[in-house]
């Protein structure tokens, strides 16, 4: 018994060794990842690893915390998928974040600090093989036609290297052609040539090599920028992101510097939203229609999808099966193939829609050009995809109807017609509720359907940002993210997404509150 309990206590200091060892491996390559994160200027990333990793550590590694291991996976989960990308994006709202305001200011100032200019004459270049795998640089001045050539080196695109030429007549063999020097362009970038009046060169062309210097001059406050040929003094504006040509005086002027950097701008662009007519108008519009499209979607799918479960649940119709299989295929057709399909039939010039309603009734409706009928088309497309899930959801709840309601129904003299608005509508549309507010929020930000039939066109006029009739609230801040003709300005369309987010949520909670006033 006792070498029993010993036995018993050493394999549980083993296993408590082994737990430790895991834990601390863990706990390096999390702290080894978080440091990569940092180094690479991702401080959100890395915070939030940080903070996941430590809660995670602690509740896998203590005792007390053991029912926490279960809900942790979960709580994580949304943490990374739902909050950060919200938290990121509430956060770029408040930022001149854009396709020319991308980077932080260190990073803004270092690419302009790398520019230079050509400051001295060019002498023209030509390389010669010397022995195996080496070369011979030769510059040939464009004043007196001197040829100055180095000693035999081997191409390093990794490696700085330095060359001393001297005068000397031409290397003997066949000069290298462009393909050469193409291929070893990196390499050739790494060369520095010092001539004999202790003059350097870099290569500066495919066939040149010339003295340059730096572009700009850094003051000694480390922020001021001066234009070593023009003289202008930059200094970085903090209200636009950019850095600012100043006069004399210390006044801004109009000339920047691009690529600008990333700075706070407050509530500068919800300001935008509101006050913009530019913005403000495309917004309101697309935001009455994207709620219209939502409800009339809704009403349309469950109206039609409820009508055929009926229809086909009917027992004397014959060939039910097949009515099924027919009535539920638009469903197991891929959205964006029907979507594609409908596209081409509703094409104004040879859609077969157009042509039969030209044979037949002899009109041609401006399917993408005009707003009205565009928007009645998208609704149209919208039901044909939608009505089959709440038909299949309707067949299931019909045969949960008890059969004695219908013949009780049917002994009062009750028409069909009847028999659905009192029985079958009030019996089906309460479960349908939730279904229902699920689709409604799911068609609020339905960017699929927007962008693969009409792009959202046709476009408006007259504003600020790229907007279209039929453009709902998502694919109208897609496009001011990646269509803005002025630069993707993703500040704009955070701010926008932030609002979508508190419109939605504001929405779900009066729809709930209805629903649970009209069905409890």
């Amino acid at each position: 018994m006792r070498e029993s309990g010993m036995s018993a206590r050493k394999k549980g200091r083993i296993g408590n060794g082994v737990k430790w060892l895991v834990v601390s491996l863990l706990a390096l390559f999390t702290g080894y990842l978080i440091v990569l994160m940092y180094a690479q200027g991702e401080m959100l990333f890395a915070m939030l690893t940080l903070l996941l990793s430590s809660v995670g550590l602690y509740i896998y590694a203590n005792r007390r915390a053991y029912s926490w291991r279960y809900i942790y996976p979960g709580l994580a989960g949304m943490s990374l998928f739902v909050l950060f990308p919200l938290v990121c994006t509430i956060f770029i709202a408040f930022t001149n974040y854009s396709s020319t305001n991308q980077l932080t200011f260190e990073r803004a100032q270092s690419v302009l600090m790398d520019r230079q200019f050509q400051a001295d004459k060019a002498y023209a270049f030509a390389l010669f093989p010397a022995d195996a795998n080496q070369w011979r640089l030769a510059l040939t001045s464009p004043d007196s036609g001197e040829t100055l050539v180095s000693a035999p080196f081997a191409f390093n695109p990794t490696t700085p290297q330095t060359l001393t030429l001297s005068p000397q007549t031409m290397p003997e063999g066949e000069k290298a052609g462009l393909r050469v020097v193409t291929q070893n362009r990196q390499a050739l970038g790494q060369l520095t040539a010092k001539l004999p009046s202790g003059e350097s060169l870099k290569m500066s062309s495919l066939r040149q090599f010339s003295g340059s210097q730096p572009l700009y001059q850094r003051a000694e406050d480390g922020e001021q920028l001066t234009n070593v040929q023009s003289g202008l003094v930059y200094r970085p504006n903090m209200q636009t992101g950019f850095y600012q040509a100043v006069n004399a005086q210390g006044e801004w002027q109009a000339e920047k510097l691009s690529p600008g950097f990333t700075v706070n701008i407050g509530w500068a662009n919800f300001l935008r939203v509101l006050h913009d007519d530019g913005i403000q108008k495309p917004f309101l519009s697309i935001f009455v229609w994207t709620i219209i499209f939502s409800l009339l979607t809704v009403i349309f799918t469950t109206a039609v999808g409820m009508v055929l479960a009926c229809v086909v649940q009917w027992e004397e119709l014959k060939g039910k099966a097949i009515y099924r299989l027919l009535f539920i295929l638009p469903y197991a057709v891929p959205a964006f193939i029907s979507i594609l399909i409908f596209k081409g039939l509703f094409n104004q010039s040879f859609g077969e829609i157009n042509l039969m309603l030209s044979s037949l009734f002899g009109i041609k409706p401006a399917w993408f050009s005009d707003p009205l009928t565009a928007k009645t088309m998208i609704i149209i497309v919208n039901t044909w995809l939608g009505y089959p899930y709440i038909m299949i959801l309707c067949m299931g709840l019909l045969k949960a109807i008890p059969d004695d309601l219908y013949e009780a129904s049917a002994m009062d003299g009750a028409t069909p017609m009847q028999n659905f608005f009192r029985i079958t509508f009030p019996l089906l549309i309460k479960p349908l509720a939730p279904l229902m507010l699920a689709s409604f929020a799911f068609n609020f930000n339905n960017f699929v359907l927007i962008q693969l039939l009409t792009n959202g066109g046709p476009n408006m006029i007259g504003t600020t940002t790229p907007a279209g009739h039929t453009d709902l609230l998502v694919s109208y801040t897609y496009r001011i993210a990646f269509e803005g003709g002025g630069g993707q300005d993703f500040g704009l369309a955070a701010a926008i997404a932030t609002l979508i987010f508190l419109l939605v949520g504001a929405l779900a909670l009066i729809n709930l509150k209805a629903s649970r006033m009209k069905f409890d």
